[in-house]
């Protein structure tokens, strides 16, 4: 059902970013960022871009790189091919900079220093954090470890082993470019609409997974039905069809609400509420790092018995 080389790499590649982290300097998603501002600023005219424009730039960014790495993965002996599926998957996922940026905001809240909170949590957010209280910014940090686990880890880990080291790479690509280009303002809301629909469409089935995992692991603390029954009934209301299931399934697992009003820089957003419980504090941003992790070997073991049956 699965294949065992790249199991064993995705295996290696998880334990990789646990030991070493992302790197601090050369990440090649930090270049192709970059590249992809420099396109943006040269194809994107604001109000009179069109969609076309924005797929365009997409494809000239993302298709060059996926055919590179699968050219060299047909190309290399097996060995070389295994090594490089284990170091592109390292670089893709971030597993371990998630949790230390959420452990940053948490200790800075601990310590009740709530403006180095508010600058630690403007490092994984894009709301406005300087007007935040401190429940607003552990709700922040909270959602962002549990939507952010969705996108930089399982969908990634999920078009690995799918699709290689290719579908894992196109689906990080799309998901830099809609976190970038997916704004419903009135730069990006056509140049950037492409990106944004088929990153949906890359996360709606990952997500899915992820909020599954979460509500698994949620039975470990007796709130897997909770976690389920916030999936149901509140996922909907939410504007991100990918977002909704994974943070109220996360925000049901934690037993805490998450959601409501919050500061953006065009102005304030209602948000439906998610979850059920207490409110958001430094412990809910820890206990959403430790869900997220536990998901990770839920996904693991499951991953090692399909290669092994």
């Amino acid at each position: 059902m699965f294949s065992v080389s790249l199991i064993s790499a995705a295996v290696a590649a998880i334990v990789l970013d646990a030991l070493l982290g992302e790197p601090r300097r050369w990440h090649p998603l930090v270049g192709f960022g970059r590249l992809a501002s420099w396109l943006e600023q040269c194809w994107n005219s604001g109000v009179s871009s069109s969609v076309m424009s924005g797929a365009l730039a997409l494809l000239f960014l993302v298709l060059p790189v996926v055919i590179l790495v699968a050219m060299a993965l047909l190309l290399l002996p097996s060995w070389a091919s295994w090594l490089l599926n284990v170091v592109g998957l390292w670089l893709v996922i971030g597993a371990r900079s998630l949790a230390d940026h959420g452990r940053a905001v948490s200790a800075a809240l601990r310590e009740q220093n709530l403006p180095v909170a508010r600058e630690q949590v403007a490092r994984i957010v894009s709301r406005d954090t300087e007007s935040l209280d401190a429940p607003g910014v552990a709700r922040a940090a909270t959602e962002s470890m549990l939507e952010n686990g969705a996108d930089a880890i399982f969908a990634s880990v999920f078009w690995f082993v799918l699709a290689g080291l290719p579908g894992a790479v196109l689906h990080r690509l799309v998901n830099t470019l809609d976190a970038m280009w997916g704004y419903r303002t009135e730069r990006f809301e056509r140049f950037g609409k492409f990106a944004a629909r088929l990153d949906d469409l890359l996360a709606w089935l990952p997500s899915r997974l992820t909020a599954f995992s979460y509500a698994l692991v949620g039975g470990l603390h007796g709130r897997c039905r909770l976690a389920l029954r916030c999936w149901r009934k509140q996922a909907g209301a939410c504007d991100s069809p990918n977002a909704g299931p994974v943070m109220a399934a996360g925000a049901g697992a934690l037993g805490v609400q998450l959601g409501g009003g919050a500061p953006y820089h065009g102005g304030w957003k209602e948000k439906p509420l998610l979850g059920e419980g207490r409110t958001a504090d430094a412990d809910s941003v820890d206990a959403a790092i430790v869900l997220v992790r536990r998901s990770l070997i839920l996904w693991l073991l499951l991953l090692i018995a399909g290669a092994l049956l």
